[in-house]
């Protein structure tokens, strides 16, 4: 594993786009792959690429490495290349595509096992279950082999006959000396568009391409403490895999709702409460809303606007652990607009029994409350 970080090696933000972390691929592997560089270390390099790319074009991967760094890897897959499954194999015809060429020694045939799709989708949920974790029903649809056909595109009591042009490889090639040594020319069938396979009599259900659109019900677990935008990937619910490969991954993309209430800052959750004067100055034991339901909250006397009182093991809990964070009340000293009659005087009275003086504040409210929040 590179000890080098994966943004640096790529020359990215950390903010970056999956088409800039693959366009920051393609333009490093046209430059240090071993086929085509004369650099020294060209290799060492390359490796080092493939292993950055591996993880960052990895939603997953790259959401872990963002927030635990490499050793949120483990277990993932944070050796060479090929642990990372990154589908190399399209972009390395890329690399030399410019003069026409593939390399004569990979060999692969279009008709190769490839990985299936990887699906996406939004899954809305309330505050209340992303805190607490539930078991939700979704609904999606994906392509997934034919069920008259059983995937080969012909219709039952037909079968798919070998292209001769291609000799059922999908592909045709012509070997050709260059100055970056013997190179294969390639191209799709023309015959068969690649497929490798003539279909004379197409499946009536999926028309010859071996798939049909479905509509798919499923349960998912949805663990306590999950976040607006947490990625929960469903391995093998995407698309079907291509000549017996494995099917793609589904990712369900969480989108949390605004609580009433609350606000989340990280596994702590905020409360802002309105207290009356005198409650403020006397002190208080009140009803609050926690994510438990109602709870006692102590108001000490004198009681400023903006004092934070916490409320330990009340917040959201941490995955894949059993304590949780806090909840943090926010006291707000709320001044009446309208008094009645009695109330001015008490109120008059008590101005009286204060004096007028005033003193000035070497910080505003906002300050401390940054401060006292942490930013």
């Amino acid at each position: 594993m590179s000890n080098r970080d994966y943004y640096e090696i790529l020359g990215l933000q950390r903010n970056a786009s999956d088409d800039e972390i693959k366009a920051a691929f393609r333009k490093l592997a046209r430059q240090y792959h071993p086929d085509v560089s004369k650099e020294e270390h060209a290799e060492e390099k390359f490796k080092e690429i493939n292993e950055a790319y591996g993880v960052l074009s990895d939603s997953e991967k790259r959401a872990r490495y963002d927030r635990f760094g490499k050793e949120g890897l483990g277990g993932m897959g944070s050796g060479g290349f090929h642990d990372y499954s990154a589908d190399f194999g399209d972009i390395f015809e890329e690399i030399l595509g410019g003069f026409g060429f593939s390399s004569g020694r990979r060999g692969a045939s279009r008709k190769s096992p490839r990985r299936g799709r990887d699906l996406q989708m939004a899954v809305p949920i309330k505050f209340e279950e992303a805190v607490f974790g539930l078991e939700k029903e979704i609904e999606f649809e994906r392509d997934e082999t034919c069920s008259r056909c059983s995937g080969n595109g012909a219709e039952p009591g037909t079968s798919p006959t070998k292209c001769s042009t291609c000799n059922g490889q999908g592909e045709v090639r012509q070997v050709r000396q260059t100055f970056l040594g013997q190179m294969v020319q390639t191209a799709p069938c023309p015959t068969c568009s690649g497929r490798g396979e003539i279909i004379s009599s197409p499946c009536t259900t999926c028309r010859g391409a071996g798939l049909e659109r479905k509509r798919v019900k499923k349960k998912v677990q949805i663990p306590a403490g999950v976040d607006h935008g947490t990625q929960i990937r469903l391995n093998g619910e995407g698309g079907p895999g291509v000549f017996g490969g494995p099917s793609g991954s589904l990712f369900l993309v969480l989108d949390v709702q605004p609580h009433q209430f609350f606000k989340r800052r990280d596994n702590d959750v905020i409360l802002n409460l309105d207290v009356n004067v005198a409650q403020a100055v006397l002190g208080a034991e009140v009803d609050v809303p926690t994510l438990d339901g109602d709870a006692k909250l102590h108001i000490p006397a004198g009681t400023q606007t903006g004092k934070v009182i916490t409320m330990k093991g009340k917040g959201v809990p941490y995955l894949r652990r059993k304590d949780r964070g806090n909840q943090l009340v926010i006291v707000n000293v709320a001044i009446p607009t309208k008094l009645t009659k009695d109330q001015r005087e008490l109120f008059e009275k008590l101005a009286e029994s204060l004096g007028t003086t005033v003193k000035p504040q070497e910080k505003g409210f906002l300050d401390w409350l940054n401060e006292t929040l942490g930013g």
